[in-house]
């Protein structure tokens, strides 16, 4: 009888786990070419769902983690194929021009996808390409408030034709910034398609869409990145992408045992910022698809510097 009791928890947990596992499977489109790895994916599942719990149990916000599409990756493949390498260089990267401080204070709360400067939300696929997302993102803002036409710009040109960076194994959005001035601009997505994968560069200038004059960097104050944001258009940033791999929705704000602000590993776009009950935050622009986040979208705590946010603020300068 005490056999029995003793098993049978562990039994109802098991085929809990086991449902779960299914259920993500199901809806992630996730199939194994054999039982092996697929009993090696459910073994990564479990740990992982102990490390959503522990970062649910820690947040100061009001995240919720979980089951996520990245569920059943190590963190160690999570890191090579979705994040960005090259970002743990970013106190070596080429110096920008210290831009201008915004002439008004930062209103309260304001978000740019209200005001026609963001374009949808994209998917970098099983490449580290986040830095060239994040600055085309940059730079269909700026582009749209100067012209009044919002470009859905190619990431993919970046991938091919930008030397200084290394495509799917990472890039530093002030390199991205100089190849696009020196190739002379940024053709469309249409135009110049994204693949996920590095191919000869297919460039051409008579296509450019989009061109920069500049850029610069922005002050690593976050009431002063809110008040030039606001100004002047969403934002090229880097953060500590930890806690990343299991957001689902809400407001995160992990402790620093999680989230190291120096060390950043995944380039982004913020597009606004207000506050939820309460709770002040970011709203980021990420580049893993709508069925990540908030329909793509991750929500951070505005105001402690969380995960590093406020060390790479960047942007273009069109003329």
């Amino acid at each position: 009888m005490l056999m029995v009791e003793l098993v049978e928890p562990v039994q109802v947990e098991s085929l809990k786990l086991l449902g779960q596992f299914k259920e993500f499977m199901a809806k992630y489109n996730k199939d194994y070419s054999t039982q092996e790895e697929a009993d090696r994916r459910l073994k990564i599942f479990s740990e992982n769902l102990k490390t959503a719990e522990k970062l649910q149990s820690l947040d100061q916000g009001s995240a919720e983690y979980g089951v996520t599409k990245f569920s059943d990756l190590t963190e160690e493949e999570f890191h090579s194929v979705y994040l960005n390498p090259m970002l743990s260089q970013w106190t070596q990267h080429r110096q920008m021009k210290r831009a201008p401080p915004a002439a008004q204070p930062a209103p309260d709360s304001w978000d740019w996808r209200e005001h026609g400067a963001v374009s949808p939300v994209k998917n970098q696929g099983a490449c580290g390409s986040c830095w060239a997302f994040s600055v085309t993102g940059n730079i269909e803002g700026q582009w749209f408030l100067k012209n009044g036409s919002l470009l859905s710009l190619s990431e993919q040109e970046l991938v091919d034709c930008d030397g200084l960076d290394q495509a799917c194994r990472g890039g530093l959005p002030s390199n991205a910034y100089e190849a696009i001035e020196k190739l002379g601009g940024l053709e469309t997505e249409n135009d110049y398609s994204y693949t996920g994968h590095k191919q000869r560069c297919d460039f051409t200038t008579r296509k450019v869409a989009a061109y920069i004059n500049s850029s610069v960097e922005i002050a690593k104050d976050e009431n002063e990145i809110a008040a030039w944001l606001a100004e002047h258009g969403p934002v090229s940033v880097a953060l500590n992408a930890f806690a990343m791999q299991f957001y689902r929705r809400g407001v995160s704000h992990p402790w620093k045992i999680f989230c190291n602000p120096w060390m950043i590993d995944h380039a982004v776009l913020m597009v606004g910022y207000g506050n939820r009950n309460g709770v002040p935050f970011w709203a980021i622009k990420n580049s893993w698809g709508e069925n990540y986040g908030e329909q793509g979208y991750y929500y951070l705590y505005r105001g402690s510097n969380a995960c590093g946010i406020n060390k790479m603020a960047s942007s273009a300068v069109i003329n």
